[in-house]
């Protein structure tokens, strides 16, 4: 299914794939979407053998309800893909908070439902949050389900004996659902708050929370009436649910207040900002002392942060607030006066107290602040374990947007460190989204990045598999392809090195060793107990083969064991990979490499070539062959192209390695490698020959025909020069 939804032409809202394994889950928990056959039933619901008439038509069951919930949750822990997870949770978030904040739950709802549903809104929100979303939920803080006349009603209701499910509003008009829940309110606010904390960054908290303050303030304004008046008239009902909304905000703005008043004020420029705008001198007179109220306490929240300099405050600002809290505290309002006199003297005392500091300290800018925010968040996304693949790959993107920008905030090591970790996961799109971010990084640091990789690949502690040393391999092709012309000097060394010391037939693993002794001791004991237990050999009780499959297994048996680390021995795998990366290193920039370490390549090359060939080493015959086809293809285009390397081919070189491939050709028990050793073959045939000839920017550096006696050759197959006369054929009678 994850490989189904991940393409766009199948997994895009509208697509086969997405109308197979999406759409029905969305319209479990969400039955005013278009109506699907899901789950195993058809979109009328459940239908039971006695029709009881007291109560409304079961649109969707509890069970099914909490098995959509489990199959979505399922879905985001497999998926990688953060723009996937928005698609799949935005078009039911409101239904999924109704669930998640559903009041009183027993065990069974709240572990089943609730906390499912919290945790898919939990995902949603770290991986694209946006104040939009955030009020989305806000506006509708006590939604129940669609109520609305015009549409199709339905609503969550309590299902016995501990459960939710979906009824329908419209046979039955239960006024209950209408009526607001004064008592849950404070649960889902503080439900709210708590989603909002966990979920959201600092920033996006305090964005958040000015966005609501600023709506309050207009609204205060603009309901503030110009005379008494006395009217008495029923609400509408658009102008009845707009109450409630607002309502809805302030009391979610207060348990922001009370709750988590330290993430209001991340963004310190912006409530500064806002609360000079209400201090303002000029309009102090006409803001009512809630408002004031609630200023003061964001510049109280303000001034006592460690964070908080007197740089932060404009000369501008430092005067409006100065001005406006000697005015509040010399006027005569009981509830803020005595907290304004309290802040101007805390002001006083900050500025006496820091300003020798503040001249001498270092204060980061506002980019170096909201990078480090961001590295900060980056790390949490990636180091929490209960966070799912999006989030990850959130964290990732975060950390590649850092590289992209230069940012100061990044520690490359300890970045270095926490994508090596990475690289254990068995998560492919997470091992791509990392071998990305290693190239990214080698742009910028391309030594550590090397060093880094390579002791992984070359793990001389022998602590990781030869899957995810492969894995570090195909990072350090990469790295080495990234690199391109500056892959050159100590990092070029280091690397090669390494290589030709995996690829080599001297490599040594004592603990590999000491491993696989143990493994053959318990293979032997469970032998010798099988055989006791038969009382003579073990018969195969499997399928019986016939002999052409039975060889054939035995060949496939072979090749696979005898990959293998053998009496402490490298993998066969990982001598293969290193030849492999030295070649895509040749290709790259084979001058970098140096005449050296190519001529060991090359003749290491030909020593696998001659001295082993097993059929389990098949792999490594052809990553050898392989090699030597880059080392000519460099030499070819650094011919053409006119580039000194400083070194070349001889023809003694020359002739050994023909001769040697000439009879792998024809006698290697692997035909892939027969294949590539005569496209090797032919290669450097064709490379002599094209020796033989000038280069393509050369050619007129070369012996050429200066002219014969009696015979102009520039005029005739020349072109004229400028100003002479083309020759004319003329009729003579």
């Amino acid at each position: 299914m994850i490989g189904i939804l991940s393409k766009k032409q199948f997994g895009a809202p509208g697509t086969p794939g997405w109308d197979v394994f999406i759409e029905p889950l969305l319209f479990t928990i969400n039955p005013s979407r278009p109506p699907v056959t899901s789950l195993g039933t058809n979109g009328s619901g459940d239908q039971d053998d006695i029709l009881d008439l007291t109560r409304s038509r079961v649109l969707v069951s509890f069970d099914r309800i909490r098995l959509a919930l489990q199959r979505l949750s399922t879905f985001l822990n497999a998926t990688p893909f953060p723009a996937q997870a928005r698609r799949v949770i935005g078009p039911i978030i409101r239904q999924l908070w109704a669930i998640a904040s559903w009041p009183n739950p027993g065990p069974q709802l709240q572990e089943t439902c609730c906390t499912p549903a919290l945790s898919l809104l939990k995902v949603f929100f770290k991986i694209g949050s946006s104040s939009a979303q955030l009020l989305k939920i806000v506006e509708n803080l006590d939604y129940k389900g669609e109520l609305e006349p015009e549409k199709k009603m339905w609503a969550y209701a309590t299902a016995a004996p501990d459960g939710v499910e979906i009824i329908s509003m419209e046979e039955l008009r239960d006024t209950r659902l209408h009526q607001i829940d004064w008592s849950g309110v404070q649960h889902k606010s503080s439900t709210f708050v708590s989603l909002m904390a966990t979920s959201c960054t600092p920033d996006e908290v305090s964005s958040f929370a000015m966005d609501l303050l600023s709506r309050w303030m207009a609204d205060l304004v603009a309901s503030a009436p110009a005379q008494p008046k006395i009217k008495l008239e029923e609400a509408e009902p658009d102008e009845e649910g707009l109450q409630l909304k607002k309502l809805w905000e302030v009391a979610i703005l207060q348990k922001m207040l009370e709750e988590v008043p330290e993430k209001l004020i991340s963004r310190i420029e912006q409530v500064l900002e806002l609360v000079c705008q209400i201090l303002n001198p000029a309009t102090l007179q006409s803001q009512s002392d809630d408002i004031i109220a609630v200023a003061l306490s964001l510049l109280n929240l303000v001034i006592t942060s460690p964070t908080f300099k007197r740089s932060n405050l404009k000369p501008r600002g430092l005067k409006v607030l100065e001005t406006s809290l000697e005015k509040l505290g010399s006027g005569n309002h009981p509830t803020v006066s005595p907290t304004a006199r309290n802040l101007g003297l805390l002001l006083q005392y900050r500025d006496a107290a820091g300003g020798e500091d503040e001249k001498d300290g270092f204060v980061p800018n506002a980019k170096q602040v909201e990078d480090r925010a961001t590295y900060k968040l980056a790390i949490s996304y990636i180091t929490q374990a209960d966070n799912p693949p999006p989030v990850r790959s959130e964290g990732l993107n975060l950390i590649s947007g850092l590289i992209l920008a230069n940012s100061t905030a990044l520690d490359v090591q300890a970045v270095l460190v926490l994508l090596s970790s990475l690289m254990q996961d068995d998560e492919d799109y997470i091992n791509l989204r990392v071998i990305k971010v290693f190239t990214q990084l080698a742009n910028k640091h391309p030594k550590a990045t090397s060093r880094e990789i390579l002791d992984h690949y070359l793990d001389p502690k022998e602590r990781s598999t030869t899957d995810t040393r492969l894995r570090f391999g195909e990072a350090l092709l990469q790295v080495i392809e990234r690199l391109g012309e500056t892959f050159a000097g100590d990092v070029a060394r280091h690397v090669t090195e390494t290589l030709l010391s995996i690829a080599g037939r001297r490599g040594y693993r004592p603990q590999t060793e000491a491993r696989q002794a143990r493994e053959a001791r318990r293979r032997e004991i469970k032998k010798k107990q099988a055989e006791d237990a038969w009382d003579g050999e073990v018969p195969d009780l499997g399928d019986e083969l016939t002999e052409e499959e039975q060889a054939t297994s035995d060949i496939l048996t072979q090749i696979v064991e005898g990959w293998e680390s053998k009496r402490g021995s490298e993998d066969v795998r990982m001598r293969a990979s290193a030849l492999s990366i030295l070649a895509g290193a040749m290709k790259t920039h084979v001058s970098g490499v140096g005449p050296d370490l190519v001529s060991a390549s090359v003749d290491l090359c030909v020593n696998v070539l001659t001295l082993e060939p097993e059929l389990e080493k098949g792999i490594l015959r052809r990553a050898a062959v392989l090699l030597i086809l880059s080392f000519v293809k460099a030499l070819d285009v650094a011919r053409q192209t006119g580039r000194r390397i400083g070194f070349g081919l001889t023809d003694s070189s020359r002739n050994d390695i023909l001769r040697v491939l000439e009879y792998i050709a024809i006698s290697d028990n692997d035909g892939l490698v027969q294949q590539h050793a005569r496209d090797v073959i032919e290669s450097l045939e064709s490379w002599q020959m094209a020796t033989l000839l000038p280069a393509g920017r050369d050619l007129g550096a070369g012996p050429s025909i200066g002219g014969l006696a009696n015979l102009n050759l520039s005029q005739q197959f020349g072109s004229p020069n400028v100003g002479q006369q083309r020759p004319r054929i003329e009729e003579v009678e």
